[in-house]
């Protein structure tokens, strides 16, 4: 597979993170918290995988790289945090939120973080015409002040095919974004589970 649109791939959400090579910074089930601040996943509140089990990092600041490329339009001017997760077979997580000044302005971002992933698949194969990409909608979650779920398939034309849950929630201030990841495609997606974590992570906040 050529580097450069591997690359590509990645950056769009379009795959499972295969090489980050993070080190491990703490407990897989330690549960993150400053003063104040909103709570993340742990690595058991993921979708369960059939044979590895998850582990994850330690809260950092920041925006994952594999986030940018869907969200970058709705990122400047906002202070966030964010953790990642793996297992040892090619699947990944990650877990990004964002503290604002106001509900108001939280509502404003989330509107727009869910505007950017919608137009996501289009933007990924305008900028590489050997990637298709495929956006579908899971609905919208009760849970606090809402939660919307999509699923986000590419294949290229060399024949790799990644999938990709992504969900936009809120609960209150706090506006949070989770993603999960692996090679293949929708009928590989656990969007129930994807769900209940989706639903966890909104919870955790405050």
């Amino acid at each position: 597979m050529p580097k450069r649109n591997r690359a590509l791939a990645l950056t769009a959400l379009a795959a499972a993170s295969l090489t980050l090579g993070t080190a491990l910074a703490g407990p897989a089930g330690a549960t993150v918290r400053s003063s104040g601040s909103p709570a993340f996943l742990s690595a058991g509140q993921l979708p369960p995988h059939p044979t590895s089990a998850w582990t994850a990092d330690k809260v950092k600041d920041g925006v994952p790289e594999e986030l940018r490329f869907c969200l970058k339009k709705a990122l400047p001017g906002y202070d966030s945090r964010y953790r990642e997760f793996r297992t040892e077979l090619e699947t990944s997580a990650r877990q990004l939120t964002f503290v604002v000044g106001s509900k108001a302005k939280a509502e404003a971002l989330a509107t727009r973080l869910n505007k950017e992933i919608r137009s996501c698949a289009a933007r990924i194969e305008k900028s590489d015409p050997e990637i298709e990409a495929e956006l579908r909608k899971y609905g919208t979650l009760p849970v606090e002040e809402g939660a919307h779920v999509y699923g986000l398939h590419t294949a290229t034309s060399w024949g790799a095919t990644d999938i990709s849950l992504l969900s936009v929630g809120r609960d209150g201030r706090a506006v949070t974004v989770v993603e999960w990841g692996q090679m293949g495609d929708f009928a590989d997606a656990p969007v129930k589970a994807f769900k209940k974590t989706t639903t966890t992570a909104v919870n955790k906040l405050y």
